[in-house]
């Protein structure tokens, strides 16, 4: 989920056809019986931390349709259950991405779940397949290379599609014959390998951000082995991953618009202007100039690009603060008094990236969750996200023009954000995916969870989830805002329903929508905006 984060790889080059090695949808491509009587060497993590927290590593197959062939690691962990009467079972955890560790949430959310939640469950952490200790990957990306591209703009673009080109070009290189196997059904595969290695006939599961859709895959290949399943967050199915992208667009109007309306009815605060209409001027006067010659935001040089974030404007009384401070800076007039300085490229960078932190930043292990950080690539969370985003689906134009025509038609329609979600990325030349995307053909009784607020995986994307997924329910958190819901904010009105349905295993009779607190207030300038840390689909991204 930086803006110009969540990032790279390429497919690789293999000898074989893709008719060939393509699996049929309704194939789970089952592993050889040894990888699911692993025995884990479980062990404590490191002895800074408490010993109830566990690791262990498996083995994967590399290529599920090949599984004498090479393998992979995996890296597992749990808290186990401190009440073995009430225990359920396992329940999985990932906290988004794609290219963001998992390894150390079961420690995390033994803390932060309820005891009557927390007493059913061992808690199971992993590092998805090529992140942080599980094998990782690299593309061999130096910082320049990073990111999820910029604006369109023609005379930038031959540059744009060298960029890409090169991001592809360098992946397939590097790690040509591993990264077409880094792909969600792949990693929905080691969950079930992880759920026979632990004696489960079914999993639970709690994802985040990209983890909803990790998880609605799952419960499409092993319907039968979904126990209580719980997607906050959502990523919709059929968007997946150019139309995710573009969602940003779509959705950020109604948000600029609600902003718009906020900040004028505090104009005497904020001074951006007395109607909607007059706020929406002040915000494209700052584009405008922005673009002529960058804005010095107290040592910051910021264009017009750099601050047409849509993210931002999900959070009025934040989008409020930090218009104020640039418009300030751009008149080169004093702040109130009382008004902070924000730090408006951390702010901003934070509001896109397909899943949210800089993905290279997520895939580092805390410390004692994993290898040391210097055993994991720089650019490791960028060669996952690429690896997934690219080779989940193959509904990636392939013509560069094709990019250019979309920004400029979506530019029009989503002047906020329109260019940005259109422009070409590493995907216009990746090798073509070795299996389609699953398909959600599967009745699935799992829970939703969404704020109404949320920049990174927006309404829609929640709403599509949904209803793609036939037999769920949806708690909807009317008013809720920021990416990630269920134990995030620990005053969301949603977490009761979830509580109930971890607990009993019932789900609601049918979706909820409850009104959350209002959260609409000013961020301190001494603290960074939650959503600065957040991981695109994810949480911390992450959710």
């Amino acid at each position: 989920m930086k803006r110009r984060a969540p990032l790279l790889a390429t497919a690789g080059l293999i000898a074989t056809t893709l008719s060939q090695l393509a699996v049929p949808q309704a194939s789970a491509a089952q592993p050889a019986p040894g990888y699911m009587s692993q025995k884990p060497a479980w062990h404590r993590c490191s002895a800074d931390r408490p010993a109830t927290y566990e690791c262990a590593t498996l083995k994967v197959p590399l290529d599920y349709e090949r599984p004498q062939g090479p393998t992979i690691d995996l890296a597992i962990s749990r808290v186990k259950s401190g009440n073995p009467a009430k225990r359920h079972g396992v329940m999985l955890l990932n906290p988004g991405g794609p290219g963001t560790a998992g390894l150390y949430r079961p420690m995390r959310l033994s803390t932060e779940m309820p005891k009557d939640v927390r007493d059913r469950y061992d808690l199971i952490g992993f590092d998805p397949r090529g992140v942080g200790a599980s094998s990782p990957i690299t593309c061999g990306l130096d910082q320049t290379e990073k990111g999820t591209g910029g604006a369109y703009r023609p005379d930038r673009f031959a540059s744009d599609v060298a960029w890409a080109r090169s991001v592809a070009d360098k992946c397939r290189e590097k790690a040509g014959d591993v990264l077409p196997y880094i792909t969600t059904r792949n990693t929905a595969r080691d969950m079930d390998v992880i759920r026979a290695v632990l004696g489960e006939r079914k999993i639970s599961y709690l994802g985040y951000s990209y983890g909803t859709h990790l998880g609605a895959v799952y419960s499409q290949m092993f319907p039968q082995r979904t126990d209580r399943f719980v997607l906050d967050s959502g990523v919709d199915p059929h968007r997946i991953w150019r139309g995710m992208y573009q969602v940003w667009a779509t959705s950020a109007g109604p948000a600029f618009e609600r902003w718009t309306l906020w900040a004028a009815e505090r104009s005497a605060e904020y001074g951006l202007g007395a109607t909607p209409e007059a706020v929406s001027d002040t915000f494209w006067a700052l584009v405008a100039r922005a673009d002529r010659e960058p804005i010095d935001h107290f040592g910051q040089k910021l264009t017009g690009d750099d601050i047409r974030d849509p993210g931002v404007f999900y959070s009025p009384a934040e989008a409020s603060a930090i218009t104020r401070s640039l418009k300030a800076a751009a008149e080169r007039t004093p702040l109130p008094g009382d008004a902070g300085v924000p730090d408006v490229k951390r702010l901003l960078a934070g509001g896109r990236g397909a899943t949210g932190p800089d993905p290279d930043t997520a895939a580092a292990p805390a410390p004692g969750d994993g290898p040391a950080p210097e055993a994991v690539p720089v650019d490791n969370g960028t060669a996952v996200y690429w690896s997934v985003v690219c080779g989940d689906t193959e509904n990636w134009p392939r013509d560069p023009q094709q990019y250019a025509r979309d920004a400029v038609q979506d530019k029009v329609k989503y002047p906020l954000y329109g260019d940005f979600a259109s422009n070409i990325k590493p995907c216009a030349f990746w090798q073509p995916p070795l299996e389609a995307a699953t398909p959600m053909t599967h009745r699935a009784k799992v829970l939703t969870v969404q704020n109404e607020w949320d920049p990174m995986t927006p309404l829609s994307s929640g709403q599509g989830l949904h209803r793609a997924l036939k037999g769920s329910r949806m708690v909807l958190a009317k008013g809720g805002q920021g990416h990630g819901v269920y134990l995030i904010d620990g005053t969301s009105c949603a977490d009761e329903t979830v509580n109930t349905y971890l607990t009993t295993g019932r789900l609601p009779a049918r979706d909820v929508t409850c009104q959350s607190p209002s959260r609409d207030r000013e961020p301190k300038a001494s603290l960074p905006a939650e959503r600065a840390t957040r991981s695109f689909l994810q949480r911390g991204s992450s959710p």
